[in-house]
């Protein structure tokens, strides 16, 4: 087949011949050509005769199953996927010459592969079984084999005292020295039996097991810097690339010892994220208990924490106070009178102590909303604005049932003081909220 750069005239008409043309056999020598319109009208000149033998040639210039690509197009397609390989459609372009990478791509995998000639031609299932040999739990060839550690950052004199050869990562005497002496005399004999070669493997499997266990241990060495961490303790003079840490608290060493045995299953990093985590659900868990403590004392803002904080205190402190009385007290061996006994116990700042009662029961939550007369009163019983307004409700709503002709029992608090009830009562009656039965 011609070259597509030769170019094909019919010698009768003086046409190019671009697709069929017809040459006589006869006339070769003067290499005579003639196109289809020529030769059917019996076309005769010189010595070439309409009776001569013929065949009919094509230059690969028509297309043979698909109007855009000629039949050289469609050979030179395929001589460059054989020769560049399948997918570098940059070369196989090149080589066509009037096509482009994904023109090549396209007619490929659409009229070649997909359509029935690929269908017929391109096996649907392959026999072939491929063994892989380089996975992370078996063989020598296994990532964690193969991963390079980052460099151990130490001085020359410890270098040598520790026996480690840097340009090699490598140490001198390593975890398990002699245990190269399990595959050193294996030798592969075909005239073992299967049991002479379960055994071999048995070894080279030990030995891979020992190489992974002296990878583990340098992974955790390298992770931890336990080796910087030894020769900072054991020489204080050396500096660490490190940042100085935070002084832990006892309570945060002794978790960290005991967290020490996990830190063979993962690394620094996640160790430390772990312990942080801890810590931070420890700190989350004493804010939940103090946030719980606030709302059952009728806290509901975070504004009024600080003020329920200083009466807490103040309260703590009368009760310190009054202890430390009670103790003075029952020190004393000489026998007193109750007049006696009532003016000891009776502090000399006993107005300042009633003030201070007053500002802290002043700061609760609902204390504003409470008439001068209601202030007093919880004043002196050293009820909270909260507790109070409760009980009122308690009250004023049991008085209405009742006179709707609804009998209820109302519920209050276990811890309530009788005498308090009746004091809050007597007041709802005289300020008018309720009537007497």
């Amino acid at each position: 087949m011609a070259e597509p750069s030769t170019k094909f005239y019919c010698n009768y008409c003086q046409e190019e011949l671009k697709g069929v043309r017809v040459k006589c056999i006869e006339c070769s020598e003067a290499d005579f050509d003639l196109c289809l319109q020529c030769f059917s009208a019996g076309a005769e000149i010189g010595t070439h005769l309409k009776s001569h033998d013929y065949e009919v040639l094509d230059n690969g210039a028509i297309p043979l199953m698909y109007e855009d690509w000629s039949s050289q197009e469609e050979m030179k397609l395929l001589d460059a996927i054989e020769s560049y390989g399948f997918g570098n459609w940059e070369g196989i372009a090149s080589n066509i010459g009037t096509k482009t990478a994904k023109q090549a791509m396209e007619h490929y995998t659409e009229f070649l592969v997909h359509s029935n000639i690929g269908k017929v031609t391109i096996p649907t299932s392959f026999d072939i079984k491929v063994q892989d040999h380089t996975g992370p739990i078996d063989g020598p060839l296994s990532p964690s084999l193969r991963s390079t550690l980052k460099p151990i950052e130490i001085l020359l004199e410890e270098q040598q005292q520790l026996g480690f050869m840097p340009l090699r990562d490598d140490f001198e005497r390593e975890f398990d020295n002699d245990s190269e002496k399990i595959v050193s005399q294996l030798q592969i004999n075909l005239e073992d039996d299967e049991l002479d070669a379960a055994l071999r493997f048995a070894h080279v499997d030990m030995y891979t097991k020992l190489l992974k266990e002296r990878q583990r241990r340098k992974q955790i060495s390298r992770e931890y810097s336990l080796v910087p961490s030894f020769f900072n303790s054991t020489k204080p003079q050396v500096l660490s690339s490190n940042p100085p840490k935070r002084k832990i608290s006892e309570e945060e060493s002794e978790l960290r010892e005991r967290m020490r045995e996990f830190c063979q299953f993962q690394k620094s990093k996640e160790h430390e994220e772990l312990f942080e985590n801890m810590q931070r659900e420890k700190e989350l868990k004493v804010r939940i208990k103090e946030l719980i403590r606030y709302r059952r004392n009728g806290i509901t803002k975070i504004e009024e924490c600080k003020e329920f904080d200083a009466a807490r205190f103040k309260r703590d402190k009368r009760k310190e106070y009054k202890k430390k009385l009670a103790e003075k007290n029952s020190s004393k061996r000489t026998p007193t009178t109750r007049k006696e006994v009532k003016e000891e116990r009776t502090p000399k700042n006993g107005r300042e102590i009633a003030e201070d009662e007053f500002q802290a029961i002043k700061s609760t939550h609902g204390f504003n909303y409470l008439s001068e007369r209601e202030k007093k009163l919880c004043s002196s019983m050293r009820m909270k604005a909260s507790r109070y307004i409760m009980l009122k409700t308690i009250i004023v709503k049991d008085y209405l049932l009742r006179r709707q002709g609804i009998s209820t029992r109302p519920r209050f608090p276990g811890n309530l003081n009788l005498t308090h009830r009746k004091r809050i009562v007597n007041y709802l009656t005289r300020s008018g909220w309720i009537k007497s039965n």
